[in-house]
């Protein structure tokens, strides 16, 4: 397995449950990227608007996902804060309130359920709501929300109880297939599979990899990097969602209230821009106004892992023993139990 994210670990994972010799090489530590930058909102309902490869991963991963933490949490004993409060989609305007309806229309057909809110309906979710301007509200009630790194701690103790060994801090550098055997380097590591994944997400295409000595060319992966800002908010502040364009607001059981996004094509750079950062503060205490007296104790950036078309690349190359799965962009917690699933499935028959 090349890669330790939520999607490597979760497919190593459901590959050493049934029995496979497993060993995880990841370039920093397992769940050190995007796993653990990202806020955890499980939302379909925010994501996708027509049928598409998107579309079916994200509805099975959400029926699935409940199942998913309760069977980590039993397998790892490491408590995993998982809540399907569901979700507030707002409109401001008349036109946004005109786009949101026929959006929710589209997403009933294919299976996301979503209700018009009056503005009553909508202050008794969110006391703290400011709904002077509310022109309607979706709420999405199969939404929810879960800490990715609560869900990485515990893959990381359930991948070590089932024996998987653990490589971190080595970056692999190329990938080659010869007489169907898998050969993996790293400046620390050669190795040699009878299979292996390549799931390094945003850094996956930037790995070599060359089938009887050919180069294979892979979709592209790159990084979008988003910001977040963490407010330390009393508790209950809010439980549903909070959405309206690209800004969201959820919170933690224990309080620490998470404000974002952005989306910005600047490459690897880790940077922290003061600019988005009062960008985000500022559309996200326009909605909740009580955030203004508590000044935020954190702002972070992560690397969602896009590949070119913006569509996941998942399945086996070809014929040759080597599967892929990255490119899941905004949508890596969401997705992967059923991606798991998926290259599991194909791979052990």
């Amino acid at each position: 397995m090349i890669g330790g994210g939520i999607i490597g670990a979760s497919i190593a994972w459901r590959l050493a449950e049934r029995g496979v010799e497993v060993t995880v090489i990841d370039a920093g530590e397992l769940g050190g990227e995007a796993s653990s930058a990202g806020a955890g909102m499980l939302a379909p309902g925010a994501e996708i608007t027509d049928v598409s490869i998107w579309q079916a991963l994200a509805l099975e991963s959400l029926r699935g996902y409940a199942d998913y933490v309760a069977q980590l949490t039993e397998q790892s004993g490491v408590a995993i804060d998982y809540r399907r409060f569901g979700a507030i989609e707002l409109a401001l305007t008349e036109e946004e309130w005109t786009g949101l309806r026929e959006r929710s229309e589209r997403q009933t057909f294919f299976g996301i359920p979503s209700e018009a809110l009056s503005a009553e309906a909508t202050r008794e979710r969110i006391t703290a709501l400011d709904t002077r301007a509310l022109k309607g509200a979706l709420w999405y009630p199969d939404d929810a929300v879960v800490d990715p790194r609560h869900i990485m701690a515990a893959l990381r103790v359930a991948l070590q109880k089932l024996g998987v060994k653990l490589i971190e801090k080595s970056a692999v550098e190329s990938i080659a297939i010869n007489a169907g055997v898998v050969e993996v380097r790293s400046p620390e590591v050669h190795m040699r599979a009878t299979d292996a994944v390549l799931a390094a997400g945003a850094w996956a295409s930037g790995i070599r990899v060359s089938v009887a000595g050919e180069p294979l060319a892979l979709t592209r992966s790159y990084p979008v990097r988003g910001h977040l800002t963490k407010y330390a908010a009393a508790p209950d502040t809010l439980q549903p969602i909070l959405r309206h364009h690209h800004t969201y607001l959820l919170q933690r059981t224990n309080g620490p209230l998470i404000a974002g996004t952005s989306q910005e094509d600047v490459g690897f750079n880790r940077t922290v821009d003061p600019a988005t950062e009062a960008d985000i503060r500022s559309r996200a205490e326009a909605l909740i106004p009580g955030l203004v007296k508590d000044q935020p104790s954190e702002t972070w950036t992560g690397f969602r892992p896009a590949a070119e078309g913006l569509e996941p690349v998942l399945g086996q190359i070809s014929g040759q023993p080597l599967w892929l799965a990255y490119g899941h962009y905004r949508n890596g917690i969401l997705m992967a139990p059923a991606t798991a699933d998926l290259i599991v499935n194909q791979m052990v028959r």
